[in-house]
């Protein structure tokens, strides 16, 4: 008597388990989906669905364990997330054994190299990726006093062109992040300026940096402003006004190079008479 009270308190326990386990991941799922599709019950192996709102009442019908029934929901794909591709760093071609500036100069560093060589910090390892970009730009390492090699000189270490890759690596990673978006564009305007200043005085200078860094130069823009619907009516009927005048003054030199130069008068004959 007692086994058998044990055995159906054992499967009643059993059942309401199984029912609120069903309950409770239909609740997460409508909550995430905003439906309820079926489940397959962890404590058997009956796929149960629950059904809707019946007819009669708005409680959930419940005909039994395993036995739930409800209409069939679609299974939606999720949207696809597009992977960004990775950008490669401008530090990642320096040597892990590189010294810092200060002990590159020492010869005994270089011998014990593998074990003073401490991890170089991402300001540590800009500075050598800077004076890298120097030695490249620079056409003669003995001469630093010329006004062409002390600008290319403040050209690349003063945050222009490493600075700027930087800030270019970081905003791939943290494309929200504003203040970094602001320094790496004022940055870039600097660069452009001095590029500019370059141009003018030393072309030769100014292509060498630009094929050594790498930087693509373009010419600014004609407009800073905002190119509004009048303006542009404006700037059209201005347009056609200069080649209507254009072609009436074409014409007018056409006409004038088709007329013949006008004769000029003969002088009157004097009578031979009254020379003679």
């Amino acid at each position: 008597m007692l086994s058998s009270m044990a055995l159906k308190v054992w499967l009643l326990r059993s059942a309401l388990k199984s029912t609120s386990v069903v309950l409770r991941e239909c609740g997460v799922l409508s909550r995430k989906k905003g439906t309820c599709a079926s489940l397959t019950l962890k404590y058997g192996t009956s796929t149960s669905v629950i059904t809707g709102p019946s007819h009669s009442n708005n409680e959930t019908v419940l005909t039994g364990i395993g036995s739930f029934t409800i209409q069939p929901v679609g299974n939606y794909t999720r949207a696809i997330i597009k992977k960004k591709p990775v950008m490669q760093s401008q530090l990642s071609d320096l040597p892990p054994t590189m010294l810092k500036m200060e002990y590159a100069a020492v010869p005994l560093a270089q011998t014990y190299v593998h074990f003073i060589c401490p991890d170089l910090n991402e300001s540590e390892k800009l500075k050598l990726k800077t004076e890298q970009l120097i030695a490249k730009v620079w056409r003669d390492e003995a001469d630093r006093s010329s006004t062409e090699q002390s600008f290319v000189h403040f050209l690349t270490h003063f945050i222009l062109t490493s600075k700027i890759r930087n800030y270019q690596e970081h905003l791939h990673k943290h494309t929200k992040d504003k203040a970094n978006k602001r320094w790496m564009l004022m940055a870039i305007d600097r660069r452009k300026k001095l590029l500019k200043h370059l141009r003018v005085t030393c072309y030769d200078a100014f292509e060498h940096v630009c094929q050594q860094l790498g930087i693509t130069y373009t010419f600014p823009p004609e407009y800073y402003r905002h190119a509004t619907l009048r303006w542009l009516a404006k700037k059209a009927l201005c347009i056609k006004v200069f080649k209507e005048v254009q072609k009436h003054k074409l014409e007018q030199r056409k006409k004038i190079k088709q007329t013949p130069p006008p004769k000029l008068a003969e002088p009157a004959k004097t009578a031979a008479t009254g020379t003679q």
